[in-house]
């Protein structure tokens, strides 16, 4: 059960880091540094700011506090990144340091205690934690994309009208266990 607790986490991340690719790739670097006032992330300060949680984070995390005495987390929301390729580089930076962190764990790592700011967490717990951290910025990415390219948006789910033909391709197949990842 928790292997395939684990298995799923990761498939999880996987999909949320892919909803966030497919938004960077639509856009520009002038799109992903805009911000509708100065009160607001763009996208950009929303990448530094999830690679930079990831990184404290994730490095070290069975035996070091996930809150790191280097990050600064202050200068993550400081729009200091300015080419698309840093901007992708420092997205793949964040995603591959949780990736690798993760793989190696077993079932029995997930009843572990690690600490986040010197409180406790199983590893269950934080990989959950992170999850929805993760997918609530990212949420936020893709709903800036959508704003910002408009009616040149391409869906990364199902596009509006298309639901019935989206369920009858998915009934239109036999019953089996899956995980809804498996095809994209």
């Amino acid at each position: 059960m928790n292997c395939e607790y684990l298995d799923s986490a990761i498939k999880q991340f996987k999909y949320c880091k892919s909803l966030g690719d497919k938004t960077l790739e639509q856009l520009n670097v002038d799109e992903m540094l805009w911000q509708s006032d100065e009160t607001t992330n763009s996208m950009a300060v929303i990448v530094k700011h999830l690679a930079g949680n990831m990184l404290s984070r994730w490095t070290h995390f069975l035996i070091e506090d996930g809150e790191k005495p280097w990050r600064n987390r202050d200068d993550e929301f400081v729009n200091s990144i300015q080419t698309k390729e840093d901007i992708i580089a420092v997205w793949e930076n964040g995603w591959y340091c949780l990736f690798v962190a993760l793989k190696p764990l077993t079932e029995n790592d997930l009843n572990t205690i690690i600490y986040i700011r010197n409180e406790g967490h199983t590893v269950t717990e934080a990989i959950n934690r992170q999850l929805c951290h993760y997918a609530y910025h990212v949420g936020q990415m893709v709903f800036l994309g959508k704003l910002i390219k408009a009616k040149d948006w391409q869906s990364l789910s199902i596009p509006k009208g298309d639901s019935s033909k989206f369920n009858q391709e998915k009934f239109s197949k036999e019953k089996s266990k899956r995980h809804f990842t498996d095809n994209l």
